[in-house]
């Protein structure tokens, strides 16, 4: 029985699950996915769970089931490319047959002293309950910096105005605007809806330390309650420990079947590939669509493709509240309440296929 191992029960692990299972998995083939946790988790609504607008329930979705898919839940420790095993904390090493690498990702600090120590995160689902905790335990008229002005800052600066009306909440962006990627347009959009909500938007920022109760712009301190890093992430640690070819990211240069070059049998999907795309739960997922058709290729003995149709985004889509968002469709920029419907029903027609 060959061994498919699939590390990471993300958006790219839980696409290759569903297209996989149950009827398209080859008789002598079993998949164990390692993950930490014993569920899905929906990353994109953390900043909703960190602000306390959604509960915890509301981001997991079940694995899943199926007599030949194992799982395994632990920490996984580094991966052996040549020996073609996945060491793990505490537990045997498991050995594949093919692996796909989905670990996600870490905040990035850029060697800002200060910012790993005394900042929150909502990478993870654990340090977005953490996030929460500290959030909620606020008093009155705390001040709550969010450092970086891409879509995870916004979403969670008016997710955050929405829970907590009394706080004091300030944005640190190092762009002329917030959401750089995005159209103008879009971009002084959002920053009016947070002048009329309240919220503090410094462009231009260049955070230079952290430290407990304050973070420094431009070496100058503002005082703070709590801060929360928004700005930049990296793959995983397993992954920037592995010895193998990066762009300037550190995510890992594959080939064009999404392998890495001279290991056939290590695919790599998500936040640690080296993709022509910002990283997102929408790229994950087609990309995971082309690893399984090459998956199905190999297992039948049929030659690989020497090329894939480019990955191509339907759009992206981002809240301002529960009211109204923004987002592009195509090359095509929308405000207000229809982007926020269309990312509400995105999200329940994911939850509703998955769960």
């Amino acid at each position: 029985m060959k061994n498919l191992v699939i590390l990471g029960g993300g958006y790219g692990g839980m696409r290759i699950l569903h297209r996989l299972l149950p009827n398209h998995l080859p008789e002598d083939v079993q998949i164990t996915l390692i993950d930490r946790n014993p569920y899905h988790c929906l990353k994109t609504e953390y900043y909703a769970l960190a602000a306390g607008t959604i509960s915890d329930q509301h981001v997991r979705v079940s694995f899943p089931e199926h007599q030949r898919l194992h799982h395994t839940y632990g920490e996984v420790v580094s991966i052996d490319l040549e020996q073609k095993e996945v060491v793990m904390k505490d537990k045997e090493p498991i050995k594949y047959d093919d692996i796909v690498i989905g670990l996600g990702c870490d905040d990035k600090f850029h060697n800002i002293p200060g910012a790993d120590k005394f900042t929150y995160s909502i990478q993870t689902i654990d340090e977005s309950r953490q996030t929460y905790q500290t959030l909620n335990n606020l008093t009155a008229d705390s001040t709550v910096a969010i450092v970086g002005g891409g879509l995870s800052g916004v979403e969670l600066a008016s997710e955050l105005r929405m829970s907590r009306k009394d706080l004091n909440i300030k944005l640190f962006d190092r762009g002329k605007h917030i959401l750089s990627s995005f159209p103008e347009k879009v971009s002084s959009y959002i920053e009016n809806w947070f002048r009329e909500h309240n919220v503090d938007v410094i462009n231009g920022a260049t955070i230079t330390k952290v430290d407990e109760n304050a973070i420094y712009n431009h070496d100058d301190p503002v005082q703070v309650d709590a801060v929360v890093w928004t700005a930049g992430i990296q793959p995983n640690k397993v992954v920037r420990d592995l010895e193998v070819g990066k762009d300037p990211q550190g995510r890992i240069i594959l080939t064009p079947q999404h392998f890495i070059p001279e290991h056939e049998d290590a695919f790599v999907v998500g936040d640690c590939a080296s993709l022509p795309h910002a990283p997102s739960a929408q790229l994950a997922e087609l990309q995971a669509e082309q690893v399984v058709q090459i998956l199905q290729k190999k297992w039948k003995g049929e030659p690989l493709p020497e090329s894939l149709p480019p990955i191509k985004l339907k759009g992206v889509f981002g809240s301002l509240g529960k009211k109204e968002g923004f987002g592009l469709l195509g090359d095509r920029p929308l405000m207000g309440r229809v982007p926020r419907m269309i990312k509400s029903g995105i999200l329940w027609m994911y939850k509703y296929h998955n769960g």
